[in-house]
């Protein structure tokens, strides 16, 4: 069963943040336009899915060479899906970026105890065998290139599905 949470965690709406930073947000949406493709396709149920995440909270595991300044969108770290919680560090860069949650809890931006449990109970039919990081902030055009870099990863480990996580 997969346990309670302990903490509320609250989504900013936009008619709270100062003009300057609601207005900065609305002026990205610009850049959404011009995906014409149709990505969606209908897939098995979700209790037959093989399910991975793809989080842009700048997560990697120890050894691995930190995000660098500037590295939005251009770089991302794979996460074995056999990693241990205490050996992810996080390099996301951003002084407006709150650390606590993941501090006190690696599920807020990096779900895989959830889903292993949600594979436990049969929910999904099986958890990825790797995983994806992206530091955040990063302008949408950029992330596509190696969006279609970690598909082609996400094919070879025949994932139907995937969590976003956006940090």
């Amino acid at each position: 069963m997969v346990p309670e949470p302990t903490q509320c965690l609250v989504m900013v709406r936009l008619a709270d943040l100062p003009d300057w930073e609601r207005e900065h947000l609305l002026s990205k949406l610009k850049d959404l336009g011009g995906f014409d493709g149709r990505p969606w396709v209908a897939g098995p149920p979700l209790a037959k899915r093989r399910v991975a995440i793809i989080t842009t909270s700048g997560l990697h595991r120890r050894q691995d060479r930190p995000f660098a300044p500037g590295a939005a969108g251009s770089e991302y770290r794979v996460i074995p899906g056999n990693v241990a919680a205490d050996e992810l560090v996080m390099s996301h860069l951003s002084v407006n970026f709150d650390r606590s949650g993941f501090q006190q809890d690696i599920n807020v931006v990096f779900p895989l105890e959830r889903l292993k449990e949600l594979a436990a109970e049969r929910v999904i039919g099986a958890v990825a065998d790797y995983h994806y990081s992206f530091m955040g902030a990063a302008p949408i055009r950029s992330l596509e290139p190696r969006a279609r870099s970690i598909a082609g990863l996400l094919k070879k480990d025949r994932v139907d599905a995937v969590l976003l996580t956006p940090v």
